[in-house]
């Protein structure tokens, strides 16, 4: 009777599977894992600085709340502004709406944004009247003011200071709603969203559409996070 002998094979580990087996790969590998993010951030290029446009000049204007309000309160904060009059016939509720969707987008931010609506016709727009119309949009007022002042100061802001147009009081004529001609008029001003950073210089003008926007909220991002302020400086 022949005894056949059974040779047991066992396959020996290649060199991977004896590195993994050893506490040392672990902690290498976790290691490497948490510490990926923060050599990422250290090493990563940041974007150029915004461009300066300009710098807005001194000003005091009453907020809807009566209160006064001066470039020397907005000192450290981001604001974006926007010009408008309460009256306006054409776009000024979608421009609202657009505004009111920023605001919810920057609402992280805390206090370091603020959001100006300067009126265009101080005349009828009033601190009474622009506070109406700011409940009316349910804004947050720590966060959007509504401001208006003397015709000629609000003038020269715009003009000199935000390097925006700001045309003169003109009726509309020929237009007709329900059958009656009501006395419309417009006041020309310009549509577009001037960014300004925390020490009160011009850094970005934007339309209100949807690609311009976007791009707006990156570059507040940008403005606001403190460690590009210290890479500006």
């Amino acid at each position: 009777m022949v005894t056949e002998v059974q040779k047991i094979y066992i396959r020996e580990d290649n060199k991977l599977e004896r590195l993994i087996r050893k506490p040392i790969f672990w902690l290498a590998f976790t290691m490497l894992v948490f510490s990926y993010p923060i050599i990422r951030s250290v090493y990563r290029t940041l974007p150029p600085p915004l461009p300066v446009h300009g710098e807005v000049p001194a000003f005091n204007l009453k907020t809807e709340f009566g209160e006064s309000l001066s470039n020397k309160d907005l000192k450290g904060k981001v604001y974006i502004a926007s010009f408008f009059f309460t009256k306006c016939p054409t776009d000024s509720a979608s421009r609202m709406a657009q505004l009111k969707k920023i605001q919810k987008r920057v609402r992280g931010l805390g206090q370091n944004i603020a959001m100006l609506s300067i009126t265009v016709d101080p005349k009828n727009d009033t601190q009474n009247v622009l506070y109406k119309y700011s409940r009316e949009l349910k804004t947050n007022p720590h966060v959007w003011k509504f401001l208006t002042g003397e015709e000629e100061k609000i003038r020269t802001l715009l003009v000199d200071g935000f390097k925006v147009p700001m045309g003169q009081y003109k009726k509309l004529e020929g237009v007709v709603l329900d059958g009656d001609v009501p006395e419309l008029y417009t006041i020309d001003h310009s549509d577009k969203l001037v960014l300004v950073d925390a020490e009160g210089k011009i850094r970005g003008y934007y339309e209100t559409g949807k690609n311009d926007i976007n791009k707006m909220m990156i570059d507040v991002g940008l403005l606001v996070n403190r460690e590009y302020q210290e890479y500006e400086i």
